[in-house]
């Protein structure tokens, strides 16, 4: 291990893209702390941390404490991953996209080009509806989150412009490290985010221990179970399903081209931590609305889809379900694929190529994107269950009856506040398989030894 660590610094053009990328990650943080004019940051402090367990503070983790602190990257990269989302669907549905999409490098270009306008688009739309937000919000204590001076239209263009301008920086940093880098750019800001709240949470523990809220053993069942999930999800993240293809030969003028056996590699959890961050916004889309309308059945229903409450774990599975496949229904074309198999005189043994090859290709997909589906219903629920438990007294009928037969810690939880628990674990594990990826391939292109010298990491997108 120390050995490859020197070899990564004794190659000058690897040593430069890993200072750069930690020069510009230090420029994000350093940028996340720089707060945006007109905030009350006590109030907002006060205000994130009721709202820690809802949509705010799932988003406050992804900006790595710049939406809490309310600073010029208060928006993170959210921006950005939503307008790339976008233009992916408007891929399968506007031709002139997909026509692009299949254009090569320059196709590739505009569309990039096209994803940054819209990164700009849903910045100054997002500005706009959190100035009017905070204007309106008033603690029970009495604090505004604006401070009294800066209310009104100037406070609204103040936050537009310096939010607006926060996320096109952001986006500029990312692309930066994906050039002269190392790895996905957009990832390592979205890891960097994540842990940067590790001193926080294990202060925290150390709290909760000290204070004897929770016990020296519980901190140690549950690190030893959190090292579990991180052994899962690298297993199932490097996971892949090989179908075996055959190309025949081919004879073109005195050379001979094909004849080699190769299989093509089918991801287990091909559309990753994508269906999570989509389930979670639309169950929480309801709650909002709900507290918005501020009726009795509208507060009633807004409860009802609190975390950890039945009808919100079942909604959240549900929704996981449908986006995973949707998601990959958009990534992943089966036809396509056959058709590239068959161009260039592959087959599938035993399968006809064509038709018959694009289906035994989806029934494959489908089928380990099963195993996929329940995987990420459980990372998913995984922070709920452990912090505040099943609900289940909620379940008309049979739940007092169900919630007084349970365990005390399956209805309540251990109390623990799991940081690196659901997506941020998912995404941190991800992303350092990942770079581990890209440093290994560097250095194997140069002659040297990797992290792994008896085997090989597979990436995830290998």
């Amino acid at each position: 291990m120390f050995e490859s660590f020197r070899n990564i610094f004794s190659i000058p053009d690897l040593r430069k893209r890993i200072f750069f990328t930690f020069a510009l990650l230090a420029v994000y943080r350093l940028g996340a702390h720089i707060p945006t004019p007109g905030v009350n940051p006590k109030a907002m402090a006060e205000f994130f941390t009721s709202q820690a367990g809802g949509a705010l503070g799932f988003l406050d983790i992804f900006s790595g404490g710049a939406l809490r602190r309310f600073s010029v990257f208060a928006l993170g990269i959210m921006p950005y991953i939503s307008a790339s989302i976008i233009l992916q669907l408007l891929t399968v549905v506007w031709p002139y996209l997909e026509k692009l999409s299949k254009e090569g490098e320059v196709g590739r270009k505009k569309i990039t080009q096209y994803t940054r306008y819209g990164t700009i688009l849903l910045s100054v739309i997002q500005a706009t509806g959190i100035a009017l937000f905070l204007q309106k919000q008033q603690l029970p204590s009495g604090q505004y989150l604006v401070r009294p001076e800066m209310q009104g239209s100037g406070f609204i263009f103040l936050t537009i412009l310096s939010l607006t301008t926060g996320s096109a920086f952001i986006m500029w940093l990312g692309e930066q490290i994906s050039e002269r880098g190392v790895g996905n750019g957009i990832s390592l800001i979205i890891y960097a985010g994540i842990v940067v709240g590790l001193p926080r949470a294990i202060g925290g523990l150390y709290r909760q221990i000290s204070l004897g809220t929770i016990s020296l053993f519980t901190v140690l069942a549950i690190l030893a179970f959190m090292f579990l999930v991180i052994a899962l999800i690298v297993f199932v993240e490097s996971g892949q399903r090989r179908i075996p293809v055959q190309y025949a030969k081919r004879v073109v003028g005195r050379k001979v081209y094909g004849g080699q056996n190769t299989y093509l590699p089918l991801r287990v959890n091909t559309g990753g931590v994508m269906a999570i961050i989509f389930a979670i916004s639309i169950i929480q889309f309801p709650q909002y609305i709900g507290r918005l309308i501020n009726t009795d059945w509208s507060n009633k229903l807004a409860g009802s889809l609190a975390s950890g409450h039945p009808l919100y774990v079942l909604f959240y599975a549900v929704a996981i379900v449908f986006f995973t496949y949707f998601y990959i229904s958009i990534v992943f074309n089966p036809d396509d694929t056959a058709d590239n198999i068959r161009k260039y005189g592959g087959f599938i043994p035993g399968i006809r190529p064509g038709k018959k090859t694009a289906e035994y290709i989806d029934n494959s997909l489908t089928r380990i994107t099963a195993i996929a589906v329940c995987y990420l219903i459980v990372i998913a629920i995984l922070p709920d269950f452990l912090n505040q438990g099943f609900k289940v007294g909620g379940i008309p009928g049979i739940g007092p009856a169900l919630e007084s037969a349970l365990p005390k810690w399956f209805t309540e939880g251990f109390g623990f506040n799991f940081y690196f628990g659901g997506t941020s674990l998912l995404i941190v594990v991800g992303v350092a398989m990942d770079t581990v990826n890209q440093i290994e391939s560097q250095l194997v292109m140069r002659h040297y030894d990797g992290f792994l010298k008896k085997t090989r990491l597979r990436g995830r997108r290998s």
